[in-house]
């Protein structure tokens, strides 16, 4: 039997391919004014003063740390239970990830982990908002704010996530922290097909993203091309070529505008898996805190006590039906565990290796009817019923 229902799908249409074509058409194809427009448009969504667009969210995890300060030596304390990038990002700077335990209900950071992770050498903290659940950001800000240590936002599932902050909901990215960073990968909520996002509200270094993120050259193409004069440009620094497209930012101004039909759809479905799933034994369902709204980027539940995960993913695909594995610890995929000296952990990673060896995620997005949640909550429920007779 061939796969039926895919773990995820964007939605994308001829809106998409028109905008894109009509940056084709322009001539203007690398980054540009439909870069600009995108950046104004982002910002505006979220509540930040400033966005600048990227190549990708690990390129936007790399410039914020870069920004605030971290390099060489120093140490930035994180999770493992994340995309490999969130650690790898880390190294880029030539500093070690520190890996603290996630809260078993949230799959997040642990706040009460993060004091004894700190060291002389802590530079910032990296915190995950994971598979689109808000991390309890206040108790994380406390923390850092007493110790004068930045922190930046692993936002890169987040986007049209929220959290209720001095008594209102306020969207992820505004930042809360000092600087949040998004992804536009297909398995997101809005795709450009790849890309990111860096909002934050220090001008400086909105100003010194958009230095880095172009080889470090002082006058953009659009001021060069626009001038009236000849102007030359200067390399002011150590930059990349992380720069966006025009033809991505142009599907993905097109993406925004259905942001928030999605956000409603997906917290439409999350709320129907909780009740076409409650009844299997064993099961752990995902939870909201109070404060917190998530976009469900992707809905991962905990297989009973017991039950093989590997058993009830072939399971699911024999009916057709695609899953994922729980999130991936980093500190045993090979680039670390067979390199202990980058990285360190701070306790026990207890939680964070249940996580991804119980957990399952379920197949998510706008376009999964109410028939195929059925056919994946049954199918769900068969597997796991087999296996415990």
């Amino acid at each position: 039997m061939g796969l039926r229902i895919p773990i995820s799908k964007p939605w994308l249409d001829e809106k998409e391919a028109a905008a894109a074509g009509r940056a084709i058409l322009s001539g203007w194809v690398t980054q540009g004014p439909e870069v600009t427009a995108f950046e104004r448009e982002f910002a505006s969504l979220v509540g930040a003063p400033h966005a600048c667009a990227v190549a990708n969210c690990t390129s936007a995890l790399h410039l914020a740390l870069r920004a605030v300060g971290v390099g060489p030596g120093d140490e930035v304390v994180t999770v493992s239970h994340s995309f490999i990038a969130s650690a790898n990002a880390v190294r880029y700077c030539g500093a070690t990830p520190v890996f603290v335990d996630i809260e078993p209900g949230s799959f997040n950071l642990d706040p009460a982990r993060l004091q004894s992770a700190l060291s002389d050498k802590t530079r910032a903290i990296l915190c995950v908002h994971q598979m689109g659940m808000p991390c309890d950001l206040a108790a994380v800000l406390a923390l850092a704010r007493q110790h004068r240590l930045p922190v930046v936002e692993d936002a890169a599932c987040a986007l049209g996530s929220a959290l209720r902050w001095q008594g209102e909901w306020q969207a992820i990215g505004r930042p809360h922290g000092d600087i949040a960073c998004f992804s536009f990968h297909p398995r997101k909520l809005v795709t450009t097909g790849d890309g990111g996002m860096l909002t934050t509200a220090r001008g400086e270094w909105d100003q010194q993203f958009r230095l880095w993120r172009q080889h470090g050259m002082s006058v953009p193409d659009t001021v060069r091309h626009a001038a009236p004069r000849v102007t030359p440009e200067a390399y002011i620094g150590l930059g990349y070529n992380y720069r966006l497209t025009d033809i991505q930012a142009a599907v993905g101004r097109v993406q925004l505008t259905r942001l928030a039909k999605i956000v409603a759809r997906r917290r439409a479905q999350a709320a129907r898996y909780q009740t076409l799933l409650v009844a299997i034994p064993g099961l752990g369902l995902p939870a909201e805190p109070e404060w917190a709204r998530s976009n469900w980027q992707s809905y991962c539940v905990r297989l009973p006590r017991g039950v093989p995960q590997a058993v009830v993913m072939q399971a699911l695909l024999d009916a057709g039906i695609a899953t994922r594995r729980g999130i991936m610890c980093i500190h045993r995929e090979p680039a670390y565990a067979e390199a202990p000296l980058a990285w360190r952990q701070a306790g026990a990673l207890t939680n964070s290796e249940q996580a991804q060896d119980a957990g399952l995620i379920l197949p998510l997005y706008h376009q999964l009817s109410a028939a195929e949640q059925d056919d994946v909550a049954a199918a769900l429920a068969l597997a796991c019923r087999q296996w415990a007779a």
